[in-house]
């Protein structure tokens, strides 16, 4: 199998390695907008990456599949250019900066009937999927409360945050879907505040540091957002499920960011300290997903359907807290 990376920054070398770990994968052909670091990537892999000057050099490599970690303003433009030469797509969310951006995404891949999976992580996480099952089986009984919550330990580079989104639309927007997809309901309504007490640079932006959102499922439950930039205790990202028979908690281990009280005598704690690593084997899981899509042995676990829905939801999010209200859904979709 032949698959080429758009994208050699962070996120673009965690999937490389990923990739290069996968035996079907005996060509990696690596491309970025700095063509040095794309030569760079690819010098520090196994013998399987090689890397081209240009990322437009990846739609005459034959490709079986792409991954697209390139620039968020970029996403669009190169999964439509994949999708038009029939070629299956990774996309690291967001699949567009805006709504219709990814709306005109999501016909595209429509259109061709070509798969294009969008990169929420959070789907593949053991815990996230075995409070799935747990609350399918009937186990928790009828749901009546979910909380998730995304507590970065620290700020990003101000030079991120003009194009970022903002914190519902960056950050949130995990939670908004791995709510959806773990309890099958969909968001209805939300009523979402947040504040600023950190660095200048977020207000300047008309961003906020931290957030959070109450959210009204389809049945009557409800749930609970919360994220901010600052815990510096470590990165924490946990999901809770409260139900008539039974709870249960993800994201909850010795590497927790989060003391019990009264305190207990035991070894400090080793807290995450970024999603990455957070989410280690849930980027190994989706990209090995990737390749079973690619190879016609699965459907697509996290079609652009999806993350349209999510960020209607976020932008739902956005609209509430600025205009101080609940928002339906149906306000922001198309």
């Amino acid at each position: 199998m032949r698959i080429g990376l758009a994208g050699a920054g962070r996120i673009g070398a965690r999937h490389a390695a990923a990739l290069c770990a996968v035996p079907e994968v005996d060509a990696l052909v690596i491309a970025d907008a700095d063509a040095a670091r794309a030569r760079d990537l690819a010098a520090r892999l196994p013998s399987v990456a090689a890397a081209v000057d240009t990322v437009g050099e990846l739609f005459t490599a034959g490709l079986d599949g792409l991954i697209v970690a390139a620039a968020t303003d970029a996403h669009a433009a190169l999964v439509d250019r994949a999708v038009t030469a029939r070629i299956p797509v990774f996309c690291e969310k967001p699949l567009a900066s805006d709504i219709d951006g990814t709306f005109q995404a999501v016909e595209a891949a429509a259109k061709a009937d070509i798969p294009v999976q969008v990169g929420f992580q959070r789907r593949f996480d053991a815990g996230n999927a075995a409070a799935r099952e747990a609350l399918a089986s009937g186990r928790l009984g009828w749901l009546h409360t979910v909380r998730s919550c995304s507590f970065d330990p620290s700020p990003p580079p101000a030079e991120y945050v003009p194009s970022s989104g903002g914190l519902f639309r960056d950050c949130v927007i995990h939670d908004l879907d791995l709510i959806r997809f773990v309890t099958g309901r969909e968001i209805v309504r939300v009523m979402a505040s947040g504040s600023n007490r950190g660095e200048d640079f977020f207000r300047e932006c008309g961003d906020i540091d931290t957030g959070s959102a109450l959210l009204v499922l389809d049945d009557g439950t409800l749930g609970v957002v919360s994220a901010t930039r600052y815990n510096a205790a470590g990165y924490d990202a946990r999901l809770e499920l409260f139900g008539s028979k039974d709870s249960v908690v993800t994201g909850m281990d010795g590497r927790t960011p989060a003391t019990p009280l009264p305190e207990q005598d035991a070894a400090p704690k080793h807290a995450y300290s970024g999603f990455m690593e957070r989410f280690s084997d849930a980027y190994d899981a989706e990209i090995q997903a990737f390749v079973d899509v690619v190879a016609g042995r699965r459907a697509n676990p996290c079609p652009p359907e999806d993350a349209l829905e999510a960020f209607y939801l976020a932008e739902a999010c956005e609209l509430s807290m600025r205009e101080g209200r609940i928002v339906g859904a149906d306000e922001v979709r198309r």
